[in-house]
């Protein structure tokens, strides 16, 4: 029987401020180790060097493990429409994992998790991705549309088409018995 390798604890000082109900599940130091910090995956998101603030799964766009990189591309709110959120893509983030333990696997094991429906449709003039997640301790599904490039978001066509998208993959996802 082969013998593993146990991945050291956690330093306190690269701990995060979880919340009460969060645990770390993997982390890796970025970089070469000189102080680029520490990236750490818990329950409900990831927390990235040189920011205060955890991603939720549900606001990661994509995440990419390349062997050595880790990149990652948040979500940013762009429009409320009451049943849905528009979202467009953040500056994706790359960092170096020498030592990249279970992270990358973390990492995209919540993420597509957090992935309830996806569908790409076209709209007037261009198209868009219609997407369900699931968001730790909410009830249901949170939804959002991502538009391709150059599709015309704020045209009355576009809004009406997307209102019907959205409406039409929510009952196609909602429960039988309810």
């Amino acid at each position: 029987m082969g013998l593993f390798h146990r991945r050291p604890k956690l330093p306190p000082a690269d701990r995060p401020p979880l919340a009460p109900d969060e645990r770390v599940l993997a982390w890796a130091a970025a970089g070469n180790g000189e102080g680029d910090g520490v990236l750490v995956a818990s329950n409900l998101g990831l927390w990235l060097p040189g920011r205060g603030h955890r991603l939720g799964w549900h606001d990661l766009i994509k995440a990419v493990w390349s062997g050595r990189e880790l990149t990652v591309t948040p979500a940013e709110q762009l429009t409320d429409r009451g049943d849905y959120l528009v979202v467009a893509d953040a500056p994706a983030e790359t960092y170096l994992l020498l030592d990249p333990g279970d992270l990358p696997h973390q990492v995209r094991a919540r993420v597509t998790r957090s992935v309830a429906y996806t569908q790409h449709h076209p709209v007037p003039g261009g198209s868009g991705r219609v997407a369900a997640r699931r968001v730790p301790g909410v009830d249901g599904l949170t939804w959002t549309v991502r538009y391709d490039p150059d599709t015309p978001v704020d045209d009355a066509e576009v809004v009406a088409e997307t209102d019907r998208l959205v409406a039409a993959a929510r009952a196609a996802t909602a429960p039988a018995d309810v």
